[in-house]
């Protein structure tokens, strides 16, 4: 198909706008354009494919008409709420809409493949900068820099003379994420010239007046003297590149070790009512509502009852500040084919029934592994729930999911003698054992109540009642 011929007829042009994939991502690589210039397009029909470090999306045309121009490469990066392209619909009026009107933005939802996630990785690395980061910095410079790049560099400790003479791949030499981690990556290894200038130009961090300071929150820079040691190859080694969900998950770990003071309690819980009540119930519960029960749902049923009786777990801390969360939104870590992980979250677990518990939890887990999960459904968690007994294992001290202050495994459930308090006499019996560790934010909760809390889970599971309903 020709390009279109704009003066043959009159047309108005609206934006096709990046649209929002998450509250923590503010950027995608445009990766491949599914329509060329002057190609038809209509309502709803995918026009470009994009990549963030949580998703791989298609944005769809918010109406019919024909694309009249790319303002993006393949390979560049754009930001979240920018115009990518323009696309031409005949006036109704016979009136030209100019460039510089308003026009109208893509609304409609993604539907993505999975990356993980996890949530908000690129804020957490950094604090916030002053609102005139987002705009071209310095009187002499009329390069932009994205809020992204600035708080990387500020927490890297990359000097503006360094960003200036720093080469950019994104639109019109705009230094992107990629090129600032690549730089800092380099910088580590090889001496890195800084271009010289008639004029000084301040540090991005150099001035407590003209930045703001990071919140306690944010990782030390002693993360930033401690290297890695180099690896010697030997002979029969494979190099395997890390993919971006690998990565973004060991970001997100190291971070998190980094902002958290971590303490890990441990309980082992008879659960012998549990055990014989899901037995018992199981196949009569598939028979009525169509879902296997599993026993995840009945651990988040029990979290959900102790996030009640201790709220001071469901928080989040910033900098000096303690958010208390009204919303209780279970996260539950969930292993992929490929090897990753990845967190859905059962928002408002606490509104929900054991029956709608599993539902969703069913839903959730089969859509992650057919990398089918929307971008809110891997945010907003408050608490996260992860099964290490699912491999077997019997405990586990997992790593805080970040900005939540807490996290619990649960081992696998095994058969062992017990003492049993009878009227007539202790005697020896089997039960059903299994341990709880629960890791939290040593700076925000105590041994105190971090070892209630399990143990508060574990009394819920041991007195499960044999007579419940669903």
């Amino acid at each position: 198909m020709h390009p279109i011929d704009q003066t043959s007829f009159i047309v108005k042009e609206i934006e096709l706008i990046l649209p929002k994939m998450g509250e923590s991502i503010a950027e995608a690589t445009i990766t491949k354009w599914l329509k060329n210039e002057g190609d038809s397009i209509a309502l709803d029909e995918a026009v470009v494919e994009i990549a963030t470090d949580k998703v791989d999306s298609e944005v769809p045309s918010s109406t019919s008409g024909v694309l009249i121009k790319k303002l993006f490469a393949e390979g560049d990066v754009a930001e979240v709420g920018a115009a990518i392209a323009i696309i031409g619909v005949p006036s109704e009026n016979g009136v030209t809409t100019s460039p510089s009107q308003p026009a109208s933005s893509v609304t409609s939802s993604v539907a993505p493949s999975l990356e993980l996630a996890v949530e908000h990785i690129e804020t957490s690395f950094a604090s916030a900068v002053e609102t005139a980061s987002s705009q071209p910095i310095g009187n002499h410079s009329d390069r932009f820099y994205s809020p992204l790049v600035m708080n990387i560099a500020k927490t890297e400790g990359i000097s503006m003379q360094e960003l200036e003479g720093m080469p950019g791949t994104g639109s019109n030499g705009r230094v992107t994420k990629r090129d600032i981690l690549s730089f800092i990556q380099l910088k580590k290894t090889t001496p890195i010239p800084i271009p010289t200038s008639t004029q000084a130009t301040p540090a991005v961090s150099a001035s407590p007046a003209a930045v703001k300071p990071a919140p306690e929150s944010a990782p030390s820079s002693l993360s930033r003297d401690i290297q890695p040691p180099k690896i010697t190859l030997m002979p029969g080694d494979e190099i395997i590149e890390m993919d971006r969900m690998r990565k973004l998950i060991a970001q997100h770990m190291v971070m998190s070790k980094a902002v958290s003071p971590h303490v890990t309690s441990f309980v082992e819980a008879d659960v012998t009512h549990l055990v014989l009540w899901r037995n018992k119930v199981k196949q009569q519960f598939e028979k009525q509502e169509g879902e296997k029960l599993t026993f995840t749902p009945l651990f988040i049923e029990a979290l959900v009852k102790a996030i009640k009786d201790f709220p001071m777990i469901n928080i989040s801390l910033d900098g000096d500040k303690i958010i208390k969360r009204k919303a209780i939104n279970i996260g539950m870590a969930a292993a992929l084919p490929s090897g990753n992980l990845i967190v859905p979250v059962i928002k408002n677990a606490d509104l929900l029934s054991l029956t709608g518990i599993t539902k969703t939890v069913n839903d959730l887990a089969k859509r992650a592994r057919e990398n089918k999960l929307q971008p809110d459904e891997i945010s907003g968690g408050t608490y996260t729930l992860t099964n290490v007994g699912t491999f077997g294992n019997v405990m586990g001290t997992p790593i805080i999911n970040q900005p939540q202050v807490a996290i619990m495994a649960t081992g696998a459930i095994r058969k062992k003698p017990a003492v049993i308090e009878t009227p007539q006499g202790d005697v020896i019996g089997i039960r059903h054992f299994m341990f709880l560790s629960h890791s939290y934010d040593h700076r925000v909760v105590d041994g105190a109540l971090g070892g209630a809390f399990v143990r508060r889970v574990a009394d819920y599971l041991e007195n499960f009642d044999l007579n419940r309903t669903f």
